[in-house]
């Protein structure tokens, strides 16, 4: 029969007093597991030191070569906004919750709140000032406005950006890929019935 050992309060808070002075006298030079540095990252396949103040970032952002330096702590939707001016993203959650910072990184929606801005470097950002057509609304914009699939607004560039990769996918999607595809876009108006029409018409117009 095997005894066991009762454990009271007292001789539990004197084994952590104990196993706390032992890691105590650890030597300075001394870790006992290695820790990642705050300041280095890994950016597509290869490590990269930045930090600890701005480094330079590249990508291209609505077909346009950029270079900036912004810190490696800066999400892409401050580095779109405060440095880029590309205002059309909105900042709502800055959680990933809601899809009102939504743009295409490489064709793919991203929330662009919880994405840092050297995550992308090397690659093609969309946002939705990216998605007009020589200035002009592009069809899913066009299908947004007449089918009044927006009230407040500010859901409506995630919205796009959603839309927009499904679009770009070709084929005639119907009304459960549509929904499918915002899924992770949030309207706090109720919209989504108009969403779902306006891409429904664009598809046509663009088949």
């Amino acid at each position: 029969m095997v005894k066991r050992t009762a454990i009271t309060r007292r001789g539990l808070f004197r084994g952590l007093g104990t196993a706390t002075l032992v890691a105590g006298c650890k030597g300075s030079g001394e870790r006992a597991t290695a820790e990642p540095d705050d300041a280095s990252v890994i950016a597509r396949g290869s490590a990269v030191t930045l930090g600890p103040g701005p480094s330079p970032v590249e990508f291209t952002l609505n077909g346009a070569a950029t270079k900036l330096e912004v810190p490696p702590s800066a999400t892409l939707l401050d580095t779109l906004r405060r440095a880029l001016d590309k205002t059309g993203s909105k900042k709502v959650c800055d959680r990933g919750a809601c899809g009102a910072c939504m743009v295409l990184v490489d064709g793919v929606p991203r929330n662009s709140c919880m994405t840092l801005a050297h995550d992308v470097a090397g690659r093609a950002v969309t946002t939705v000032e990216g998605l007009a057509q020589d200035g002009a609304p592009s069809p899913l914009q066009r299908a947004f406005v007449e089918r009044d699939a927006l009230q407040c607004g500010f859901c409506t560039s995630g919205m796009l950006i959603s839309a927009s990769a499904l679009l770009a996918r070709g084929g005639s999607p119907s009304d459960d890929d549509i929904r499918e595809a915002i899924a992770g876009n949030l309207c706090r108006c109720g919209t989504y019935p108009h969403v779902v029409a306006a891409v429904r018409d664009a598809s046509k117009e663009r088949a």
